[in-house]
C-alpha cells in the first residue's frame, strides 16, 4: 500500500515496482496473469456484494476460503463449508468495519475453492531479472487451510512427488519473469494428488526467510538487497555469496514449528486456520523428519509426553490417517480412549480404543478426565465452525491443564513420528555450523 503513494511522490523504489506489486496483490490481475502463463489456480471469483459473494460460492462449490483482500496474517479469513456457515461469516465481515451490510467498501471479498485435503508448499527465491535462485522449497506438516505462520514444514520436502517438484519450479520461473521481480519472491502452492495450484504470489520477504537462510546457510535477505541495488546472481555466486549450485537442498532434515500463545489464552480456541495465531518460531536440525520435528516441539516450548493415556476424536475425513496415528501410539505403548464414533473405526480396523462418555454425561466425561490430569494429549480435529461445543471445551481443558492439543490429523502423525524416532535422536546436539559442514560438497 506504501509503494505506489512513495512513487508518486518522487521516491525512487529499488527492486520490484510497484505495479508488479499491485499485479500480485490485485486478484483479477494476477489471475489474468496465471491464465496468460497458463499457471493453474483453485477457482475463485471476487465479491463487491453479499449477493456476489453467494453466486460465487455456489459456483465453485463449497468448501471455501472467504477472505478480505489486501490483509496480512489471514485477518477476517475462515474456511466456510455451507451457504447458512457463509451467512454468518458476512454477517461478522460486515461489522468487522470492512464493509456494509449490502457492499464491501474497504477491500472486495476474496472467495476460492478450498481444496481439502491438499498438502501446502511455501518456496523462496531470488530473481534478477535473467536468473533464478530457488533458496528452498518447503513442505507444510498441517494441511492446507492452516495459515503458514502456523504450520510446520519441512525442508527439504519429504513427501512431495518428484514431477510436482518439478512443476512447481516451472511455475515459479514463469511467474518471477511474468512479474518481473527484482529480488524476493514467496509463492504458495497447493499439492493435491497430481495436480499442483498456485495459491498466492508475494515479491517481498517471507516470514520463511530467516528459517530458509539458517538451513540452507545462504543469507537470502543480503543476497536479495544485492540484487535490488542492481547487481547480479552471477555477480554474488562469484564473490562467494552464493552456492554454485542451484537451489542447495540440504543433507539433514530441518523443521520449523511454530510458537503459539495458548497458554497466555486460555479462553481461546487451539483450533488452527487460516487466521494466523502464532508469536513466534524456532527450529529443529536433525538427521530425519521425526528428530527434526521433535527437536523442534521442544524447542516451542511442547514437550510431547512418551507415554500415558491418548484421547482422540476425529471428523470423519481424518479416520484413514487417524487409524496409522492410533497404531503408532498404540505401538509406543500408550492407552488409547475416543470418542464413540472414532473409537468404533479404531477398533474395528485393529486398533484397542475405550470409547468415553459425552461432555458432562457420566464418569467418562473427557474434560473430567482432562482436568484430573488422566488424559497426557489430546488430538482433536473438528470439521466447520459448528463442530466445536464438546469439542472446544475438551481443547480449552486441555489448555488449562498445560495437555498437548493437536488439532490437525497431519500434524498428530508427525508428533507420533517423532516420538518414533527416539529420545537419543532427539537428544543428540550439534552447531548449526556443523551442519553447514556436513552438507559441503
Amino acid at each position: 500500500r506504501l509503494a505506489r503513494p512513495l512513487q508518486a511522490a518522487g521516491v525512487p523504489i529499488a527492486g520490484t515496482s510497484p505495479d508488479a506489486i499491485d499485479v500480485a496483490e490485485d486478484r483479477e490481475r494476477f489471475s489474468e496473469l496465471c491464465a496468460k502463463l497458463e499457471i493453474p489456480q483453485p477457482p475463485h471469483g471476487t465479491a463487491m456484494s453479499r449477493a456476489q459473494a453467494q453466486d460465487i460460492a455456489d459456483a465453485v462449490g463449497f468448501p471455501v476460503l472467504a477472505r478480505p483482500s489486501y490483509v496480512l496474517g489471514g485477518r477476517a479469513m475462515r474456511i466456510v463449508y455451507t451457504g447458512d456457515e457463509l451467512s454468518e461469516y458476512l454477517d461478522e465481515f460486515a461489522g468487522d468495519s470492512l464493509g456494509d451490510e449490502t457492499g464491501f467498501n474497504e477491500a472486495p471479498l476474496l472467495i476460492d475453492r478450498f481444496l481439502e485435503g491438499a498438502t501446502e508448499v511455501d518456496l523462496d527465491a531470488v530473481f534478477d531479472g535473467h536468473e533464478l535462485y530457488v533458496g528452498g522449497v518447503m513442505e507444510h506438516v498441517e494441511e492446507a487451510g492452516v495459515h503458514s505462520g502456523d504450520s510446520a514444514c519441512v525442508l527439504p520436502p519429504m513427501t512431495l512427488p518428484p514431477e510436482a517438484h518439478e512443476r512447481i519450479l516451472d511455475y515459479t520461473g514463469k511467474l518471477a519473469r511474468g512479474l518481473d521481480v527484482c529480488g524476493l519472491l514467496n509463492i504458495q502452492f497447493a499439492v493435491k494428488g497430481e495436480d499442483v495450484f498456485v495459491l498466492e504470489a508475494n515479491p517481498r520477504a517471507s516470514r520463511t526467510i530467516p528459517f530458509v537462510s539458517k538451513a540452507t546457510g545462504v543469507p537470502l535477505a543480503k543476497v536479495a538487497s544485492r540484487v535490488m541495488l542492481g547487481e547480479t546472481l552471477a555477480d554474488l555466486r562469484a564473490i562467494g555469496l552464493l552456492p554454485d549450485r542451484d537451489g542447495v537442498a540440504p543433507t539433514f532434515v530441518a523443521v520449523k514449528e511454530a510458537v503459539l500463545p495458548w497458554p497466555r489464552f486460555p479462553a481461546e480456541d487451539t483450533i488452527l486456520g487460516p487466521e494466523m495465531r502464532a508469536t513466534g518460531e524456532v527450529m529443529g536440525l536433525a538427521g530425519s523428519v521425526g528428530a527434526a520435528y521433535a527437536k523442534a516441539l521442544l524447542g516451542s516450548g511442547h514437550a510431547i509426553p512418551t507415554d500415558g493415556t491418548l484421547f482422540i476424536s476425529l471428523a470423519d475425513r481424518d479416520k484413514p490417517v487417524g487409524l496409522q496415528v492410533g497404531r503408532i501410539f498404540a505401538d509406543l505403548g500408550f492407552r488409547i480412549l475416543a470418542t464413540h464414533g472414532t473409537s468404533e473405526y479404531l477398533i474395528h480396523n485393529g486398533v484397542a480404543a475405550s470409547h468415553v462418555d459425552k461432555v458432562g454425561d457420566g464418569p467418562w466425561d473427557p474434560v473430567r478426565l482432562v482436568e484430573e490430569g488422566l488424559i497426557s494429549l489430546v488430538i482433536n480435529t473438528p470439521r466447520g465452525r459448528r463442530a466445536r461445543g464438546d469439542g472446544g471445551l475438551i481443547r480449552r481443558a486441555a489448555t488449562r491443564n498445560k495437555v498437548r492439543c493437536i488439532t490437525t490429523i497431519k500434524g498428530g502423525l508427525a508428533v507420533a513420528q517423532s516420538l518414533q524416532s527416539g529420545y537419543d535422536a532427539v537428544t543428540d546436539v550439534a552447531s548449526l555450523q556443523s551442519y553447514h559442514r556436513r552438507d559441503t560438497p
